[in-house]
């Protein structure tokens, strides 16, 4: 890095130049604060035939005309040329004037308002040889970029002034190939009708075809190719000392000294995750540590004796999941579906016992970025939602924080988590059988929740295979169909059985072991779906007739899209809707005429129930004296009439869309 600041000194030193020279590196990479540092103070202290010289930086980000750059020129010499703003930036250690600072001085020039009535020393202002103008982002300008190095090569050529330009070629490339390219397009191909060569027969393809028009016809490249070998005399790769921008990045937080010591600390942590991210871009690495500071900061205040390898844990993927996200590696919701470490070691453990490679982006991001680094808790939701989001949850933070507190210390997790979350070759040879028998008397027990029983048996099915447990298929298949029995007894419903069942590798020699168990998981759970949803329906329809609100609330909220009149006895449902108010009986009529036009495909299973409603209803009616509640429920019997046609309708429609016959 020493000689590349000397190089540049030497440019300046120069009695005589012609050429500018050009600094060139990534995006991110540091190459401002690279002139800022190292080069402006540099060229500032030097003091050669007399003249001390001056540096003038113009960043060319967003300017959208060649007037904008002499405007940004005319300030930032004309403000320097004033003695007393000169002696206050001296005085108070300032290096650069704020950008709405420029704003308010040249205000102030245009009315005629000076601080020291002194006039401009025109000499001073005619003077090329002691200024150095540094151009900054020329990839980020909305001008061409051939008109804006032909507008420098002015200063170069004809004023002689030493001149410095940072871009990055790469993107420079990339935007001069990809400017207006559908007017590029579409004149390359009527270029390409006109000589007859858009439908001759060739190898090769015809989008390679207009490329190759286009480059022909429009070769702004080569145009940039000669104005630079005109202009630039030499260009020099910037590539940083990451090290010791690093370490400038961190000094922004001295100011907090519980972090920086923690920052400090772990500098060849943030280093080595840094350089594991592939990238050199250090804008990134910079608003990861913002990030971090916030999450310290919530950790730090809540949960004060959090394990230190857990925080360097955190520090390390905030790291990597920022440039995960921000460099464009991955979409933004390769991480939404995995919702806590459990699921996210599952995945892993999954991945690497059976080979299974469906996870391949999640497996290559924790070798990548945790090779060497062992930890057991690797995954944080709250800091993954808070990068994509920019929101800190605190609900997900909590949960986080007190599984993370609760499990760190994987000798306390139960035998059958440390099987699903824990690849079994960490476990020691002297621990394993008491695993293997502390995790099977769970599952002998129905102490396991279904879902992960069917997970288990893929480990234990497994060990067998292996001959890691003395145990056969037979014996072990049993074992577990008798628990899942049990457990069915106080497990919940699954409703994301395929998602759950991804995240472990199902092998071919086992699936008809594996069939068995999930033919009979898929029985229980059915079981407990519809167990389920009796009780939601009990305790949705139990609030008709004394509290209406509550029961438009809930049902709008949990049963527009759930055929739930399945599950609830029709005569009770009757009797409860008749002593409801005549208001009332039609706002639910209504509600449901609406709800079965909107969602009657996935209703079909209630209309058995609909029609016995109907007929209990139209039973009731038969005979009766006419009266309000009468007429209120006849219309909502003949409504119900509608609603099963349009049920009726629906399911004609989506069997029609399969190639079925409706009779």
């Amino acid at each position: 890095m020493e000689d590349l600041v000397e190089s540049i000194l030497d440019y300046i030193r120069s009695d005589y130049t012609d050429y500018a020279i050009m600094v060139n590196g990534e995006w991110g990479s540091g190459k401002t604060y690279f002139w800022n540092h190292k080069i402006r103070p540099k060229i500032e202290s030097m003091q050669l035939n007399g003249k001390k010289y001056t540096a003038i930086y113009m960043s060319l980000y967003g300017i959208s005309n060649l007037e904008e750059i002499s405007k940004k020129i005319f300030i930032e010499t004309t403000q320097l040329m004033d003695k007393n703003l000169k002696k206050f930036m001296d005085a108070s250690g300032v290096a650069t004037i704020p950008e709405y600072a420029k704003t308010g001085l040249d205000m102030a020039n245009f009315f005629g308002v000076t601080q020291n009535g002194d006039r401009i020393d025109y000499g001073e202002f005619f003077s090329t040889d002691d200024k150095v103008l540094c151009f900054d982002d020329l990839e980020r300008a909305n001008v061409d970029v051939i008109d804006i190095l032909g507008y420098i090569n002015n200063f170069v050529e004809h004023d002689h002034i030493k001149t410095i330009i940072i871009c990055n070629e790469k993107e420079l490339s990339t935007k001069l190939k990809n400017s207006n390219l559908e007017m590029k397009t579409f004149i390359a191909t009527y270029l390409l009708d006109k000589e007859n060569k858009l439908n001759i027969k060739t190898d090769k393809p015809m989008v390679e075809r207009i490329r190759d028009t286009i480059e022909y016809v429009f070769d702004k490249a080569n145009d940039y190719e000669r104005i630079k070998e005109k202009l630039i005399g030499e260009t020099f790769e910037y590539v940083p000392e990451f090290n010791y921008i690093i370490n400038g990045l961190l000094m922004r937080y001295e100011k907090y000294p519980d972090l920086i010591r923690f920052l400090r600390e772990n500098t060849n942590l943030i280093i080595t995750t840094f350089n594991k991210s592939g990238t050199r871009n250090l804008r990134i690495l910079k608003h990861s540590l913002t990030n971090f500071k916030k999450i310290f900061d919530m950790v730090n205040k809540a949960y004060p004796n959090t394990n230190h390898r857990v925080l360097q844990t955190m520090l390390i993927f905030t790291i990597a999941i920022s440039f995960e996200i921000k460099a464009g590696k991955i979409t933004k919701d390769k991480f939404v579906n995995i919702n806590n470490n459990e699921e996210y070691k599952a995945i892993l453990v999954s991945s690497r016992v059976f080979m299974d490679n469906r996870q391949f982006y999640i497996k290559e991001f924790d070798n990548n970025y945790y090779y060497n680094f062992k930890a057991e808790y690797r995954f944080f939701k709250f800091i993954e939602i808070y990068v994509r989001t920019r929101i800190f949850d605190m609900r997900v933070f909590k949960e986080d924080m007190e599984v993370i507190r609760n499990t760190i210390d994987t000798d306390k997790l139960p035998a059958y988590k440390r099987l699903l979350t824990e690849e079994y070759w960490k476990i020691s040879d002297d621990q394993f059988n008491g695993v293997i028998d502390e995790a099977l008397d769970d599952v002998k027990n129905g102490r396991i929740e279904l879902i992960n029983i069917v997970k288990l048996f893929a480990y234990f099915a497994y060990f067998v295979k292996k001959d890691l447990i003395n145990y056969d298929m037979k014996t072990i298949k049993s074992v577990f169909l008798n628990g899942m029995n049990i457990s069915s007894l106080t497990s919940s419903y699954c409703d994301n059985v395929e998602e759950e069942l991804s995240r472990v590798a199902l092998e071919d020699d086992m699936s008809d072991d594996m069939d068995e168990i999930l033919r009979h998981f898929n029985n229980i759970n059915s079981k407990l779906e519809e167990k389920m949803y009796m009780e939601k329906a009990e305790d949705i329809f139990r609030c008709i007739p004394m509290k209406m609100e509550m029961f438009y609330d809930k049902f709008d909220k949990e049963c527009m899209q759930i055929p739930i009149f399945k599950y609830y006895d029709v005569f009770q449902m009757f009797q409860r809707i008749s002593c409801a108010s005549n208001e009332d009986i039609v706002t639910i009529k209504e509600k449901l005429l609406d709800r079965a036009k909107r969602h009657g495909k996935e209703l079909q299973e209630e209309l058995p129930n609909l029609r016995k409603l109907k007929q209990v209803m139209d039973d009731y009616i038969d005979g009766k004296e006419p009266t309000i509640k009468m007429v209120m429920l006849q219309d909502f019997a003949e409504e119900l009439g509608n609603i099963i046609k349009e049920y009726k309708e629906q399911e004609a429609n989506v069997e029609g869309q399969n190639g079925n016959i409706v009779v």
